[in-house]
């Protein structure tokens, strides 16, 4: 039976796997266009989408002016979710193969907040009406310098206006996490619930991310509730699919 895959799928398939086995290290430049088309008799327009699918899925970087190359595809570490971290700055714990103390990242954030009106998804998971006003504020986290995760947070207005924690970054309990800053406001936050998912990386995330529109990321939409079971905050969690990993903690009790 002859080959059935499209002349370009076949490309990058061959591409990967010389990847995926080493022949082809990290940081090392992959065969050129000219070398691409006279192996496989293929065209321009295949070449490049052979390595657009390559540099969808992180296999491969683009540097202008020298080539194609290898991209570090090794998992940075694991971002380890539990009943414990998951009010944390970072909704985790960051764990990598460490051999001491050195080896542990330099966290570091920064938060832009501002008021906006609920986008009709955002109300309905904060059950209120779309267009209410919320306090919005975006997340950008790094570890050791390199990009670790985006985030965006959303909370109704109508609970936290005029108090000292309408800024979650700002006044007195700045950095307290959505359980203290709430609880100093009466409102005690009970529970969490995440719902994860895969999807292509917006040109923008790719840009702060540094990496490819369209590779692949990891998103985690997260929501705060009351002890009534009412959600007080949600928010939008992205990061890089290839590179972290999620682990949890299922406690039992004992």
């Amino acid at each position: 039976m002859g080959e059935s895959r499209p002349v370009y799928q076949r490309i990058a398939d061959d591409l990967r796997q010389r990847i995926d086995e080493g022949r082809l290290a990290v940081g090392a430049r992959i065969p050129s266009r000219a070398q691409l088309k006279r192996t496989y008799g293929a065209s321009d327009q295949t070449v490049d989408r052979a390595v657009r699918v390559l540099k969808s899925a992180g296999y491969v970087s683009g540097q202008f002016g020298r080539g194609v190359f290898v991209s570090d595809r090794v998992p940075i570490g694991a971002l380890l979710r539990s009943t414990d971290t998951v009010d944390s700055p970072l909704a985790a714990r960051v764990t990598v193969p460490a051999h001491g103390p050195a080896d542990e990242p330099q966290l570091a954030w920064e938060a832009v907040s501002a008021t906006a009106v609920a986008p009709a998804p955002i109300a309905e998971r904060l059950r209120i009406p779309a267009g209410e006003r919320v306090m919005r504020t975006a997340y950008e986290y790094l570890a050791d310098r390199r990009p670790l995760q985006l985030a965006t947070s959303w909370e109704p207005l109508a609970l936290t206006e005029g108090t000292d924690v309408v800024f979650p970054e700002r006044g007195p309990y700045a950095r307290r996490g959505v359980r203290g800053r709430f609880a100093a406001i009466g409102i005690r936050v009970v529970e969490a619930r995440e719902r994860i998912g895969s999807r292509p990386a917006t040109t923008p995330e790719a840009e702060a991310l540094g990496c490819t529109p369209g590779q692949c990321v990891t998103s985690v939409e997260r929501t705060h509730y009351d002890a009534d079971g009412r959600p007080v905050e949600t928010s939008d969690t992205v990061l890089l699919g290839d590179r972290w990993r999620l682990e949890y903690e299922i406690s039992f009790g004992r």
